[in-house]
């Protein structure tokens, strides 16, 4: 993915994604960062910004003890309270001025990336179910039932886009496992089909 990246772009990762020549690969083609790191990870304060982030430094391994070679960063650090539960939340980035990219700006942005996380876990635990796997025995089939979960989850999604417009409501506001028991509600259960009477297929290889 990397060579695809250029400037202009901002890429986001998890904390279990960085090291410093990941890092350095990423940023080689003048895309923006905005990475997750360990809130144990040695990053010493050069500067308090304006926004309460501040300017650090990173090191390749050989060069962590005696700091040669620094590369400078940003860190955002914030926290976040769920269910009674903090957690601190700390980023790194290259995007060095304040003034481009306020501190409150990349948090926000940055939970914004957890949503790819949900989706995941919509479509394999609650769509899908946890007893239920794919059941074609050959990869154009695989493929087939593939789209067809995307394509359920993208529909059951865009009926709560329009349910929440029409109530001025932000669609991050509504359940996605309500909806899914309306929508199955609106299906007969007969409408289950195997792959196999969906896509006739002829075998190439026979026998």
């Amino acid at each position: 993915m990397f060579p695809l990246l250029r400037e202009g772009m901002l890429l986001l990762a998890d904390r279990g994604f960085y090291g410093f020549e990941l890092w350095q690969a990423a940023r080689a083609n003048g895309a923006d960062l905005l990475w997750r790191v360990r809130t144990n990870a040695a990053l010493p304060v050069l500067r308090v910004l304006s926004d309460g982030s501040y300017l650090s430094t990173v090191h390749a391994e050989p060069d962590r003890k005696s700091r040669r070679n620094p590369v400078t960063v940003r860190v955002v650090e914030y926290t976040l309270t769920t269910t009674g539960d903090q957690s601190v939340y700390r980023l790194v980035t290259t995007v060095l001025d304040p003034e481009a990219a306020p501190a409150a700006e990349l948090a926000a942005l940055y939970v914004q990336r957890w949503e790819i996380e949900t989706t995941l876990d919509e479509i394999k635990t609650h769509q899908r179910g946890p007893k239920l796997v794919l059941r074609s025995k050959y990869p154009w089939g695989v493929e087939q039932e593939v789209y067809g979960l995307l394509l359920v989850h993208h529909a059951i999604r865009q009926l709560m886009h329009q349910a929440a417009l029409s109530e001025g409501l932000d669609p991050d506001r509504l359940s996605f496992t309500r909806s899914l028991r309306v929508v199955r509600r609106q299906v007969p259960a007969q409408a289950a089909l195997s792959p196999r009477h969906t896509r006739q297929r002829a075998d190439p290889h026979p026998g």
